[in-house]
């Protein structure tokens, strides 16, 4: 649909069918790991091995989708999902390993209506109020029925025989500050990519070439700092990792704020924009492992599920309340000025850097875990490291 859209609403909305897919799929193959493996060292080491597949993807996407974008046009970019994704639903029939159905009952539809709603109002809201005014009765009337349908959809999951999300499942410490750590990661990390790209070209002038090149050292870093932050947890907890990864990553991002400018060469960011990157793979591995601490193996599929709704959330919300910052400093490529640009993707770089230190106060709500790992899940994790020729990892 995507590759074949003649106008931006038929584009939008294969985008939204994507979405739906990939609200499905992540959950899926997170809890995969989370409840075929135990928790301690071993589900970590997987969790590095289900991270750095999305990080060396990251990789190949960026160079990939500039080369199809400059060979031949934006379309490419869908099109060449269409035979990855078929490759990929023969390798999960035939490989994947079936897994114990849970005991809830029917869907829950009600929930998925208001939670959907409830989640997607503010976005909208956010995106409108920097052109139509912050007092507009759409902008308005967008975060007010945000408000109420939120509230309703408490109401809905507390009374509902089968909720979408068991609310139960929040009294769970680490899971309950795992998700806001993942909503956080997302309205942070997950932003800077798209004022890196307005930057990039509307100032700069890259081709789309340049610019799936330009993310390579980024996304490179991200990938190694997924296995840095997996044989950093093992050694010294989820808690303490994420705390030494976001201290990384708040040092990167203000370097990078600082030399955030139009005249500035790629190699003038790239020190400080790998530093960012490090600690951004630290962080994403780390926090899924502290998200499923202590959740229930019946309930794995729901954890992972709300841990990822918090980062989809997060990243929609983050990016529209950044867009906003930008644009009050003239930082949007509509009105021409360069100069206007900078100062907005300045803005958010230092908005995210903040962020990222805010997040930092998340991590501190998580509960103190041994460093050390049980001696059978580490005879289990070393006979596994053994079998899998995965010692150089």
């Amino acid at each position: 649909m995507g590759a074949l859209a003649g106008g931006p609403w038929v584009l939008v909305a294969a985008r939204a069918v994507q979405g739906l897919g990939g609200a499905f799929l992540a959950p899926a193959t997170l809890s995969l790991v989370t409840t075929l493996l135990p928790e301690g060292r071993e589900r970590i080491r997987a969790l590095s091995v289900w991270d750095g597949a999305g990080g060396a993807g990251m990789v190949l996407g960026s160079m990939l989708g500039g080369v199809l974008t400059d060979a031949f046009d934006w379309s490419a970019v869908f099109c060449v999902n269409v035979p990855m994704a078929g490759a990929g639903l023969v390798a999960a029939a035939v490989l994947l390993p079936g897994t114990a159905r849970g005991a809830r009952g029917g869907f829950d539809l009600p929930g998925a209506v208001l939670g959907t709603a409830s989640s997607s109002l503010p976005v909208i809201g956010l995106v409108h109020g920097p052109d139509r005014g912050w007092s507009s009765p759409v902008v308005l009337w967008s975060l007010v029925l945000a408000v109420a349908l939120f509230a309703l959809f408490v109401v809905v999951e507390a009374t509902s025989a089968s909720p979408l999300v068991p609310l139960g499942l929040f009294r769970n410490r680490d899971l309950s500050t795992g998700t806001a750590i993942t909503f956080l990661f997302m309205a942070t990390f997950g932003a800077l990519a798209y004022f890196l790209t307005l930057l990039w070209q509307s100032v700069q002038g890259y081709i789309a070439l340049a610019t799936g090149f330009a993310f390579v050292v980024p996304s490179a870093l991200a990938l190694a700092g997924t296995f840095a932050g997996g044989r950093a947890a093992t050694r010294i907890g989820t808690r303490a990792t994420l705390l030494v990864a976001l201290a990384i990553s708040t040092a990167g991002a203000v370097a990078l704020a600082v030399m955030t400018g139009a005249d500035r060469p790629y190699a003038a960011v790239a020190v400080p924009l790998a530093v960012l990157s490090l600690g951004q793979g630290m962080v994403f591995v780390t926090m899924f492992a502290a998200a499923s601490t202590g959740v229930p193996a019946e309930d794995q599929g729901i954890g992972s599920g709300i841990a990822t709704t918090g980062r989809q959330i997060g990243g929609a919300v983050g990016l529209a309340l950044l867009i906003a910052l930008a644009g009050a400093f003239n930082g949007t490529p509509a009105e021409g000025d360069p100069a206007g640009v900078v100062d907005g993707v300045r803005a958010a770089v230092w908005a995210i850097a903040a962020g990222i230190g805010l997040t930092a106060l998340a991590v501190l709500n998580l509960r103190r875990a041994p460093s050390t790992i049980s001696a059978t899940n580490m005879a289990a994790a070393e006979t596994a490291a053994e079998l899998a020729g995965d010692r150089g990892l």
